[in-house]
C-alpha cells in the first residue's frame, strides 16, 4: 500500500470515527433523559397518591368521631401519624437520598397502618357502617390505595431501568460524565415493596 491510500483512508477512519462517537453519543444521552424524566415523573405520581389519601383522612376522622366518640387515642395517633407524613417534603432531593427516602416511606406506612386500626375499629360500630359520607371515604380510600401501588410499582420499575443505564456498558461512561448516579429505590429501603405492603382491610 502507498502512501497515498493511507492519505485518504486516515481521514476517511477519523471521520467514520467521529461519527461513531458522536451517534453514541447523542443515542445515549437521550436514553439518559428519557429515563430520568420516567424518574421524576414517576415520583410525582406516587406523591400525588400520597397526598391525596392524606387529604382524605381528616374528613374520615371527623365521620368516625361522630360515632365512636371513646377512640381518643387511636384518633390522635391517626393525627399523629399523618402528621408526620405530610411535614416530610417529598422533592427532588429527597428520592435521591436513601436515609431520606426510608424516612419518607415510613412515614408513610405508618399513616397508612394508622387509617387501617380507624377502619378496623369502625367496624364495630353499625351505624357508622352504615353511613353514606364514611362508605363514601372507605371506597376513595380503597380506590386511592390501589392507585398507590399502581404509581409504586410503576416508579420501581423506571428507577431499576434508570440505574441499568447508568450501570451499563457503553452508558455508564456517558453517565459518568453527565454525573449521574444510581437512584435508590422505593421497597428496597423500607423493608418492602409495592406487591407485598401491608394491605388496608375495607370490608
Amino acid at each position: 500500500m502507498n502512501k497515498g491510500f493511507f492519505r485518504v483512508a486516515l481521514p476517511i477512519l477519523a471521520l467514520a470515527v467521529v461519527v461513531a462517537l458522536s451517534f453514541f453519543t447523542i443515542r445515549y444521552y437521550n436514553y439518559l433523559q428519557l429515563a430520568d424524566e420516567e424518574v421524576d415523573a414517576g415520583w410525582a405520581h406516587v406523591v400525588n397518591q400520597y397526598q391525596r389519601r392524606a387529604d382524605l383522612v381528616p374528613n374520615l376522622v371527623r365521620v368516625v368521631q361522630a360515632y365512636a366518640v371513646h377512640e381518643r387515642t387511636l384518633f390522635r395517633d391517626v393525627a399523629q401519624a399523618r402528621a408526620a407524613a405530610v411535614q416530610i417534603t417529598p422533592n427532588a432531593e429527597l428520592f435521591r437520598d436513601p436515609g431520606r427516602l426510608r424516612e419518607y416511606q415510613q412515614a408513610q406506612d405508618n399513616m397508612r397502618e394508622a387509617i387501617s386500626r380507624l377502619l378496623i375499629v369502625a367496624e364495630r360500630y353499625p351505624e357508622l357502617r352504615a353511613n353514606e359520607s364514611f362508605l363514601d371515604l372507605q371506597a376513595q380510600l380503597e380506590g386511592t390505595e390501589n392507585r398507590i401501588s399502581y404509581a409504586r410499582d410503576k416508579y420501581i420499575f423506571a428507577v431499576r431501568s434508570f440505574n441499568v443505564l447508568v450501570r451499563s456498558f457503553p452508558s455508564n461512561l456517558l453517565a459518568r460524565r453527565l454525573n449521574y448516579d444510581v437512584h435508590p429505590n422505593l421497597g428496597l429501603e423500607s423493608g418492602s415493596t409495592a406487591a407485598t405492603a401491608p394491605e388496608v382491610a375495607f370490608q
